[in-house]
């Protein structure tokens, strides 16, 4: 069985634009990042620690734990050979399902499902000649997943102690066309000055990912509080008592109440129908206030807080012209009726930004997706 005591390096991965909210997270926890990538970075630790950083981690997508690493694995054949030599009998069941994912930059493959499969059969192998038997295999996420990373110079192989996505929380059991990612939302929240205790006013709420974000921080509730699935509990040696642990010490640093009022609005009856449903399944709908409105009538209450909003921004039809006005009534919005507040327009169209008509503060790079993006801050007196 595996040895989740002892200590590997743990590369964590995030979309392009979130390693400086996900090093700070990190760095909360009490770890110290290495090796900081565009997509991620690296820590020391064990696979316990990996148990803590998919319960706590927000802006992460997953959380790989080293198996081992080579830097003389020329050709699919001789990654064959070196994955056969390692103890995979220690860390999958031969009565389990394992499947594999890689990332592979390197002359000898043109096809990463054929490196996949040699992958595979190599830990089947080598558990059938240890075992006599053998683990089923396919493209499912929800077993044991094993990872794959090869370039030019290095071949490296992980237990995937994520499986699935952690940007998929459990909670987005309704959406509307184009939701944002978990992750990206709780990365502009971060990027924001808003802190427990303030407003956060979200018109034109969509599904509701923002504000649900926003209430799930504001109540130190663990992002993946609502999964009950992950890489790590179908590595051989798993220990249950230590995560329920860990679920049991995050339930008593929840907050029931918070202060500071959370709104959200759309002018959609379905967008906000699908934010009340999300908000429910999280758990969340009595700490969001929902209003169906336009965005220019949301209420702004008194007191600090932020004022965040999404607008289309015309990527995949050309709806630029038809867009500028939206984009004029932002600025206005903001400037009339959002004084004293700080106010954010997350974008990725920069001719459109400049219609808001408002001086930004900063503009801060993310991504949605593939779609260079900005979070443009404006202060408000």
């Amino acid at each position: 069985m595996a040895d989740f005591s002892a200590n590997s390096t743990i590369s964590i991965t995030c979309p392009r634009g979130l390693p400086p909210f996900l090093q700070s997270e990190l760095t909360k926890l009490g770890y110290r990042p290495v090796n900081i990538r565009s997509t991620g970075m690296e820590i020391q630790g064990s696979l316990n620690d990996c148990i803590r950083l998919n319960f706590w981690l927000r802006t992460a997508h997953r959380v790989h734990y080293l198996v081992n690493e080579n830097r003389q694995v020329k050709d699919p054949e001789s990654l064959y050979s070196w994955l056969t030599s390692l103890p995979w009998d220690q860390y999958v069941s031969p009565d389990g399902y394992v499947s594999v994912t890689s990332r592979i930059d390197h002359p000898s493959i043109d096809n990463t499902q054929y490196a996949n499969l040699m992958v595979k059969d190599a830990i089947v192998d080598q558990i059938r000649t240890a075992t006599g038997r053998r683990p089923d295999s396919g493209s499912n996420l929800n077993k044991t997943v094993i990872f794959l990373y090869w370039d030019r110079k290095t071949a490296r192989i992980f237990l995937d102690t994520s499986g699935e996505s952690l940007s998929r929380r459990g909670y987005r059991t309704e959406s509307v066309q184009a939701p944002m990612q978990e992750s990206l939302a709780s990365a502009i929240i971060h990027a924001t000055q808003w802190a427990p205790g303030w407003h956060f006013i979200n018109p034109m709420s969509g599904s509701g990912t923002l504000a649900i974000e926003t209430a799930l921080i504001a109540q130190n509730r663990p992002p993946a509080s609502l999964r009950h699935q992950f890489g790590f509990m179908h590595i051989l040696g798993y220990d249950d008592s230590y995560y329920q642990d860990i679920r049991d010490e995050a339930r008593k640093q929840t907050r029931k109440e918070i202060s500071g009022k959370i709104i959200a609005t759309d002018r959609d009856r379905i967008s906000i129908k699908s934010c009340r449903k999300n908000a429910r399944t999280a758990g969340v709908d009595h700490l969001i206030e929902f209003d169906l409105c336009n965005y220019d009538e949301t209420p702004v209450p008194d007191g600090n807080g932020v004022v965040v909003l999404n607008p289309p921004y015309g990527e995949r039809l050309d709806t630029t012209g038809k867009l500028k006005p939206l984009y004029r009534g932002i600025g206005d919005f903001l400037k009339n009726s959002c004084k004293n507040k700080m106010g954010y327009v997350f974008t990725g169209n920069f001719s459109l930004a400049k219609q808001i008509g408002l001086r930004t503060s900063q503009r801060i790079p993310l991504y949605n997706s593939t779609i260079e993006c900005r979070l443009l801050e404006y202060e408000i007196y």
